[in-house]
Parts: structure tokens; sequence; C-alpha cells
């Protein structure tokens, strides 16, 4: 049945007294009665234009045929059920789950901690701290924090290192020299209180999953990269029969000075088992990441690359450094993806979850007041050794808490409650157990949720999921329909080729030997041995003594059209003019004309498969327009074609 053309006059009186935004809304074409809106077209028609490399399916009517086509194949699955096909819905669930990540997020945070995170990586920070250990479920903090209030009044009165003396224990308070740091180096809730704490000042207490600190910040500095070095190491701890390593690494600098190679004498002489085999060359680091600050120090100070130190020592022992690169903090746009992903895996993403689902709890209008007394009552000491189970009387209906139109129930978080007791490592209170359950119990719900809703309440994220929901559809019918059907049917696709033989033509062709060369004068001399018949081992052998003339000798089957021949040139047998070609000369002899000629099926086989498909589908497509009615609304095509012009 061909395709009805139906002049909707109400909507186009509406269509063109209307803003182009207005109509999108509008149906463009139904097929069987399935509309096809406006805005879906000129969406999938503007996402695909520049895609499009055939200029003919740019054209807007062009493109309405290939849309209708496409709307009746997948009208055509939907009603073969491939959409309820176990494999469909098994790939499709996978897809849905991984793409809804990308909107389980608050972009406007994340990209702020990008940001953040850069301007950190780009500065260091020298600081020193004091730790007291603290579990971080304890809820009673008032005599730690006020041990931290003191031990902030010495940092600012006495000096580190006799506080460290006097309080450092490696087991509950820890009093440390953390040296130079940058972003990332520690948990995000240290770094902040270190970026934001002024040089010569000491912050308040603050807690971490570790427990109270303060800390006192030294200085601050641009970052200075990355750095990569080798060194030659002597410990201070060598062997007697070594001898003293200070007079040792002079004799081996000697040595470096005489001419002996800095990676040989490394792997000579170096006690660095790691580096010593590869010449002394260490993995590449940046500021703070090496325990010994003087080496850190001393490899940046290099100058130039391929400079090498004088001896010089560090806690460890005596070293001499080789400078074999320096990489600068790269640019803002250059590390933005990967910043985005290490703020992902960091401790920041508790800052972007966190905003996430205070958004959400907004958005679902979920109430934050909860009576929660019944579930502490509830609790006993058999919930810290994983035996607690779910009383038999909890009213199990009784409604607990809403989000949008999912209700949660007393049994709801009941079963939550005994599921979570195996992840509870430490004892704490009844009521600490059943507010932190309860919280993570919400969140959990609440992006569930939004997960499943997120399809009806975010169109980029529909739009993106329909795309791929209609093209694994497509996918699956051509595979059966077209291209495995094709593929298979032998009896078929000889039939095709038969029917159509004049398509498969090998052109005429020419088998010939070719010399080329940028000096006309060599060919001269190789034309005579050509008008000889020789063949191209003997022209080879002849002239090997011209390869510095850059003489290239070839045999080969030149096909006719081939740009590796004029299309000027007369092609007949015998041997050819001196001609330039392609920036030099060269000069053919033809042994043989073979003229056009018809291939065989196997030949032919891979462009007759391609034609066979093309042809089948082309068939197939009339017999679904037979099948489905198809209704365009020409006065919105119209309009459409009005407003593109605009443009």
């Amino acid at each position: 049945m061909k395709i009805k053309i139906l002049f909707f006059l109400l909507a186009s009186a509406i269509c063109f007294n209307v803003h182009p935004q207005d109509y999108e809304q509008d149906v463009l074409f139904t097929v069987d009665g399935d509309p096809v809106k406006v805005g879906e077209f000129l969406r999938v028609y503007n996402k695909n234009l520049d895609l499009v490399k055939d200029e003919t399916q740019k054209n807007i009517d062009t493109y309405l045929d290939l849309f209708i086509n496409y709307s009746l194949k997948l009208k055509e699955a939907r009603l073969l059920e491939y959409d309820k096909k176990p494999e469909y819905i098994r790939e499709f669930k996978t897809y849905k789950k991984q793409l809804a990540k990308n909107y389980l997020t608050d972009k406007r945070v994340t990209e702020e901690l990008v940001n953040e995170a850069y301007e950190r990586i780009s500065n260091d920070v020298k600081a020193s701290h004091i730790l007291v250990r603290l579990p971080e479920t304890e809820t009673d903090t008032m005599a730690v924090y006020k041990q931290m209030l003191a031990f902030r009044d010495r940092l600012l009165q006495e000096e580190f290192e006799q506080i460290q003396k006097d309080s450092h224990n490696g087991n509950t308070v820890f009093v440390e020299d953390l040296g130079w740091f940058s972003g990332f180096k520690m948990v995000y809730d240290f770094e902040n209180v270190a970026y934001n704490t002024p040089v010569g000042e000491v912050s308040q207490p603050f807690r971490t999953q570790f427990g109270y600190h303060v800390l006192k910040v030294f200085d601050k500095r641009k970052s200075r990269g990355r750095v990569t070095v080798g060194h030659i190491f002597l410990s201070k701890q060598s062997p007697d029969s070594l001898g003293d390593p200070k007079t040792r690494i002079q004799e081996i600098y000697r040595l470096f000075k005489n001419g002996q190679a800095f990676e040989d004498l490394a792997k000579q002489y170096s006690e660095d088992q790691g580096s010593a085999k590869q010449g002394g060359r260490l993995k590449s680091f940046k500021s703070g990441q090496l325990s010994s600050v003087k080496f850190e120090d001393r490899a940046f100070a290099i100058g130039e690359i391929g400079d090498v130190t004088e001896p010089f020592e560090t806690d460890y022992g005596w070293h001499i450094a080789k400078l074999y690169e320096k990489e600068p903090i790269g640019s803002f746009m250059a590390m933005k993806s990967q910043l985005e992903v290490r703020v992902k895996r960091d401790s920041r993403s508790a800052v972007i979850n966190k905003a996430f689902l205070n958004t959400l709890k907004e958005k679902y209008e979920v109430q934050s007041d909860i009576d929660l007394s019944y579930f502490v009552s509830i609790l006993n000491e058999d919930y810290f050794s994983r035996k607690w189970v779910v009383p038999t009387d909890l009213p199990e209906d009784k409604m607990l808490i809403q989000i949008g139109k999912n209700v949660l129930s007393y049994k709801d978080f009941g079963s939550y409650l005994e599921s979570a007791q195996k992840r509870i490592r430490e004892k704490q209170s009844y009521e600490g157990v059943v507010q932190s359950q309860f919280k993570e119990f919400v969140n959990e719900r609440l992006l569930a949720y939004h997960e499943e809703n997120l399809e009806f309440t975010n169109l980029e994220y529909a739009q993106i999921l329909k795309e791929y929901r209609d093209g694994l559809l497509l996918f699956d019918l051509m595979e059966d329909k077209i291209w495995n059907a094709v593929k298979d049917d032998s009896t078929g696709l000889n039939r095709f080729y038969q029917s159509n033989k004049e398509r498969y033509v090998r052109p005429e062709s020419v088998k010939a030997i070719m010399v080329s060369s940028m000096n006309q004068d060599v060919l001269q001399k190789v034309i005579p041995f050509l008008n000889k018949n020789q063949d191209i081992d003997a022209l080879r052998s002849k002239f090997k003594s011209t390869a510095k003339e850059q003489l290239i000798i070839t045999q080969q089957t030149f096909q006719s059209g081939t740009s590796k021949l004029p299309e000027t040139l007369a092609i007949k047998l015998g041997t050819s003019e001196i001609f330039k070609h392609n920036g030099s000369y060269h000069v053919i002899r033809v042994d043989e004309i073979i003229p056009e000629s018809i291939k065989t099926f196997e030949e032919a086989k891979g462009i007759v498969i391609s034609d066979y498909q093309e042809y089948t589908e082309q068939k197939w497509l009339e017999g679904l327009r037979d099948k489905f009615s198809v209704e365009v609304n020409t006065n919105v095509m119209d309009q459409i074609k009005a407003n593109l012009d605009k443009r």
C-alpha cells in the first residue's frame, strides 16, 4: 500500500502560528497509528547531519523517507516480539545500568571539585600534624577535643620536635612531620584544612576517619611537576669490605668524570638493587612522593637534562644523581578527564554523593525527622555477634517513610537492619547503629527509586536510552532477516549473481614492467634493455649500480584507471616513451593486455553478498510498506522545511 498523505487542516492552522519549538510535540507521521513526533525526527536528523557523507541523505525529504523505513523496522521488530527475547532483555538491562551511573551524580559539585583538585595538585603544602586516634563510631568526643585544644596551644608556643619527643607513641597519639604534599595525597577532609590554613598558623581541631587532628602549615609553593632521575647509591650501612661510603662515592664520581658512563657505574656499584639493573634510573616522581626530602630537593634542583650531580648525602646514604626528564603540571584541559576519575574514586566522592542525595531528598520530599525509637528498643547484644533476628511481633506493614510513590515499611527497615549486622565491625550504642543504618537504608532506596524513574525525569537519559533500545532491536532484526539470511541463502546468492553478472566486471588491465627514477638520463639507458624483452631479474641485476640514482624497477598488473599511470597514457604492447607522473619519471613496457572480463562468483562473492543484502532489504521494506499504513502530515513537514530555511 502506498504512503497515504493526509492534510490535517486544524493542525496546519496551529503550526503556522506558533514558534518552532512549540510544534515539537506535533505528529509528523504515524505507522499503523503509532505517532512519530516532530521533536524526535528533528533530534535524530540534527544529530546525524554531520555524520552523513552522502549529500543526498542530508536532504530533508530523503531523510524523512529513511526515518520512515527506520520506524517501519521498529514496528516489525516489536510485532515479532524481539523486545521480549531473553538475550535482548539481558543486554538492554546491562546497558541501562551502565548508562544510569552517569546520571546518579551531582555534575555541578563534581565540576567544582575537579577545578579545586587541579588547583591543589598545582600547589604544594608543607605541614606537620598531631593525631589522636578515635573510632569513627565514637560519639563521646569532648575529652579528646579538649586534648586537641591543648596540643594546639603547644604547637603555637613550642618547637615541633619537643612535642614529638614528649607525645608521639605511634599507637594512639601521632606527632608527625608530613613534609610537602599536594592534592590527593591525604584524605579529603585533611587536605581541605591544610590548604585553607594560612602559612605559619595552626588549625582548629578537626575530625577525619582516623580521629582528631591539629596541623601547622609551614610553607606553600607552586608544584614542581614530575621529574625522572637515576642515581648511584651507597648505603651508610655498607659492608666493611667496601670501605667508607663517603670515600667510595667520591671514587665512583671520579670514574664518571674520567669518562665512564653513569649507567654503567650504576649497574656496577649502586646498592639500590631495584634501580641498578636499569642503569640507576628511577620511576618518575613528584613533590612529596618520596620519603627523602633531601633527595627529592636535589633531584628537582638539577638544571638540564643529562646533568649529573656531585655526590651528596641523605639520611639513607650517599648518592650521585642524573636528570632524565622534567615534566611540568599539565594544562587543566589535558588533565580534566583524569582528574574527574580520581575525584570520583577519592574521598571527595562522599561530597558528591551527599550533594546528590540532598537534591534527591528535596526532589522526592523525603521526611527527615523519623521516630526510630522502636528499632532502638528491639536491638540487643546479639547484634554485635551477628546473631540478631527481627522480632516476630514487628509491625510489618506499618509505614516508616515514603520516597516518591514508594512506601517503605517497618518490615523493610527491619530486614535491612538484620542484613547490615554483618557489616558492623565495632561495638557502639544501639541508637548509633539505628541512626547510621537508617541513613544508609534511605540513601540506598532513594538512589534505587531515582534510577528506576530516571527515564521519566531526565530527558537526555531517556533519549539516549531510547536510541540504544531501538538500535538493539534493529540490529537483532536485521541480523535475522537480512544479514544472516542472505549469507546462508547460497541458492539466492547464485541466482542474484547470474542475474547481475554485468555489475561484477574486472576492468581491462596490463601486465607490465615499470622503471622509475628522478633522472631521465638513467631511464634512457634502460629503454634498450626493455626493448630486448629482458625480464625483471635481468634488469635489476644490470642496473644495480644505479641504485644511487634511486632507480626503482617493478613488475605488476595495472588495472585501468589506476592512479599509478596517467590517464592520457596510450596503452599498447611494447615500451612507452618516458613520461612524468606523480612527481618522477617513468618508462613502462607492456607485456600483455588483459581485456575486460566478468569476475567469477567466488571472485565477486563479497560484493555480491553486500548487493544481495541491499536488494533483499529493499524488497523487505516494500513489503513492510504494504503491511503497515504510513500517514504523513505534509503541513507539519512544510513547517519543518520553513524553519530549516531560516537557519
